[in-house]
């Protein structure tokens, strides 16, 4: 039987956070997940790195800070994914007054600590910019700072850390059951392509199923508890392109919600996001003809050309595993985490952690380890603040991307933009010593080469088209039926 330090269920942004952490501080560390990295909520996000301005609204300091400070963490340790982005609020003078927003922005620029973004700004209507797209009776807005970035990848990037950094990191794995013996946990998983089930013993449990959290606590003879996860799903759409700058807008909902309208792959916006609060996580597979129409309704009250059902190219629904602080208005339940520490006499303990934002779940790691270390002295204290992850260990990624044009001259543009976005520097790992695209192998569409699909298998657990169309890229949205089935196929003559 295989032991552990700490027996980490869950493969999301949290879960990986929590492993890449405790490998680098030298702990022993299992990560199992039942699907794929990032195939749930870390997966089918808003997609943004930020301080969560509408959180002021509900008091949220602490949780507004520290996502502020963070921003300026990830850009350091991952640029490539994490990239500064415009957000242009324009004023609808029956939302929020303008006193209100301009007490807000003043407070997004002063309560973390912001150093390479720029501070928020009026403007005025119409902008040869700012107004790009916008009907042209609005008059103000404002402009603000923030982040946007690949979610999927980010979670990927801590998986492969954590793996880098010594941990066993396991997909396709699911947690059945643990029980307490002889002061530790002896913990049942098994490999969901089969159903072959192990034991592995470890020293700690930490839950970080997300919406799947409460079933975890199933397994395990924890006492009970009060603490309840809400799930609250969020809906998107993808459009064709609204604009051809490079700025979002947040846009007011006459509900008191925000919309943002993100550009997103080259061609298209993003726009989301819904919340629905749903019983089950089933209920939450998929976007409604009501969320469709909700989204639509809320960016035609700015558009110039307004968009409708025709225009959705794609749509995906993602679930928020919610802390339930008894809110009854779903978009005011807190974002922050909460964590829930059981033992036994001191020892196998099972941290339970409910909620959480993308932005903050570095964080939430050094919180979820700082509640364990009395149970591990002799681990290391914390670091994942200075050191970059996979493929972000570069002072300036424009320069990077320039240096890679220039060495690989000849490359189609978009398979080297896609390569360094999605692999900063380890593209060159990809790329190697190849003197044409051809020696990439197939390409597949997009620029996704046969060599590139070999990395995402051999280095990032990849199984499934699936996996490397929507989690690995997003060539999904680009490729047609005949280019995904010849993926499909070749992936097939690996197996």
């Amino acid at each position: 039987m295989d032991s552990y330090d700490l027996l980490v269920i869950g493969g999301g942004i949290n879960g990986t956070g929590v492993a890449r952490d405790a490998a680098g501080r030298g702990l022993k560390v299992l990560l199992v997940e039942q699907s794929d990295i990032a195939s749930a909520t870390s997966g089918w996000s808003s997609k943004l790195i930020h301080g969560g301005l509408r959180y002021l609204e509900y008091y949220e300091f602490r949780l507004v800070r520290e996502a502020l400070a963070e921003r300026e963490v990830l850009l350091a340790i991952a640029p490539h994914l994490v990239r500064p982005m415009l957000f242009v609020l324009p004023h609808e003078p029956s939302m929020r007054p303008v006193w209100m927003v301009r007490i807000g922005l003043w407070l997004y620029d002063h309560l973390g600590k912001r150093v390479s973004l720029p501070s928020s700004m009026a403007v005025k209507f119409p902008h040869i910019e700012y107004s790009a797209g916008l009907k042209t009776e609005l008059r103000d807005g404002f402009v603000y700072a923030d982040c946007r970035v690949d979610d999927a990848r980010l979670t990927l990037a801590n998986a492969v850390a954590a793996r880098e950094k010594g941990a066993t990191v396991l997909t396709r794995t699911r947690f059945v059951s643990a029980r307490r013996e002889a002061g530790r946990w002896e913990a049942q998983v098994e490999d969901t392509r089969t159903g072959a089930q192990r034991t592995v013993a470890a020293t700690a449990l930490v839950n970080v199923g997300g919406p799947w959290v409460g079933r975890v606590l199933e397994g395990l003879p924890a006492k009970p508890t009060g603490a309840k996860v809400r799930l609250v799903k969020g809906s998107h759409i993808v459009v064709p392109k609204i604009h051809s700058l490079g700025h979002s807008y947040i846009l007011q909902n006459e509900d008191k919600r925000v919309t943002f309208v993100i550009p997103f792959e080259g061609q298209y916006s993003l726009v989301g996001t819904t919340d629905v609060p749903v019983d089950r996580i089933e209920d939450a597979a998929g976007i409604t003809p009501k969320e469709t129409r909700y989204l639509i309704d809320c960016a035609n009250r700015y558009l110039a050309t307004p968009i409708a059902e025709k225009d959705v190219v794609w749509s995906f629904a993602g679930i928020r595993p919610l802390y339930d602080d008894g809110k009854s208005d779903p978009s005011s339940i807190t974002r922050d985490y909460v964590m829930e520490l059981d033992d036994e006499a001191g020892k196998a303990p099972v941290l339970s952690i409910y909620g959480g934002k993308l932005t903050t779940y570095r964080c939430l790691a050094e919180s979820a380890l700082a509640k364990l270390a009395s149970y591990f002295p002799a681990m290391c204290s914390s670091w994942t603040d200075k050191e970059a992850l996979p493929g972000g260990g570069m002072p300036h990624f424009n320069g990077f991307r320039d240096e890679v044009h220039e060495k690989y001259k000849g490359f189609p543009r978009e398979m080297l933009e896609g390569l360094v976005r999605r692999h900063g520097t380890r593209a060159l790992d990809i790329l190697g010593q190849a003197r044409s695209p051809e020696e990439l192998g197939t390409n597949f569409g997009h620029g996704l080469t046969a060599r590139e699909v070999d990395y995402f298998v051999a280095e990032e657990w990849a199984e499934t088209a699936e996996d490397i169309l929507w989690r690995r890229t997003k060539c999904g949205l680009h490729l047609d039926a005949a280019q995904k089935a010849a993926l499909e196929a070749y992936l097939a003559t690996r197996k």
